[in-house]
């Protein structure tokens, strides 16, 4: 299966991280010159596809600003945890997992995984239904961060069963009242972090499967923030944390 890759940060990192088959680059007629867009044809070059020029508007309907330009690729290749567990293990990093609880919305998950891509998780996880997958837009959405990240459709019980048997700590973001803030909890050992869905929070079975409960300390009149901006923070003070112990 066939899809268009579109947006230069998006398309440049497709060819960086070449884990796709690419069939050709799509470039729009008077497209603005800027040195991103001389880099990408420069790989499209070096890897020998081939570049079609064509009119503005056969781009346009792939999505929101697709800055001139559309790489046709083959279908997003998905990981197993395996290969998670293999680049936990030749990193010089304990292990740092992300699994997201039914995730709706493209662009929280593309935040997401953008946002695990930067602090060096070694794997995402995401249900193999009812959750978002990684379509052209959150490919967009994460300038393009999916396509150096392992991201594994999985039972999410099954895979936390698998995450413990090696050892990791399965720390799910919740508000209650008997969740604890995260200077209670350790966060600088092998690490998997759980952000439920966007209405919802965390679902029963996999809340039960978490060692902790962890909430974000607020002061403001809003209860709650959004699954990406939660996440977010999440991994971020995971990554301080583990940092102070290198």
């Amino acid at each position: 299966m066939k899809e268009f890759i579109y947006g230069r940060n998006p398309v440049y990192e497709t060819l960086l991280a070449n884990r796709r088959h690419i069939y050709q680059l799509q470039v729009a007629e008077g497209v603005r010159d800027d040195d991103l867009l001389n880099r990408i044809i420069f790989l499209v070059n070096d890897q020998n596809i081939h570049i079609s020029k064509v009119p503005r508007q056969r781009l346009d309907h792939l999505g929101d600003n697709p800055q001139g330009i559309a790489l046709e690729v083959s279908e997003y290749p998905y990981a197993s945890l395996r290969d998670v567990f293999e680049k936990a293990e030749s990193s010089s990093d304990p292990l740092f997992v992300l699994i997201l609880d039914t995730l709706q919305d493209p662009q929280n998950l593309g935040t997401l995984i953008r946002s695990a891509e930067s602090v060096g998780v070694h794997g995402v996880i995401i249900p193999t239904h009812r959750a978002a997958g990684i379509t052209p837009a959150v490919v967009r959405t994460s300038a393009g961060a999916t396509e150096h990240m392992l991201v594994v459709q999985s039972n999410l019980s099954q895979a936390i069963s698998e995450l413990k048997n090696i050892n990791g700590w399965v720390v799910g973001l919740d508000e209650s009242q008997d969740s604890l803030p995260p200077s209670q909890i350790d966060l600088d050992g092998p690490l998997v972090i759980v952000v439920g869905s966007e209405g919802e929070g965390l679902r029963a079975q996999v809340r039960k499967h978490c060692d902790f409960l962890m909430r974000l300390p607020m002061e403001g009149r809003i209860a709650s923030l959004n699954a990406s901006v939660a996440g977010s923070v999440a991994l971020y003070l995971a990554y301080m944390a583990r940092k102070k112990q290198q």
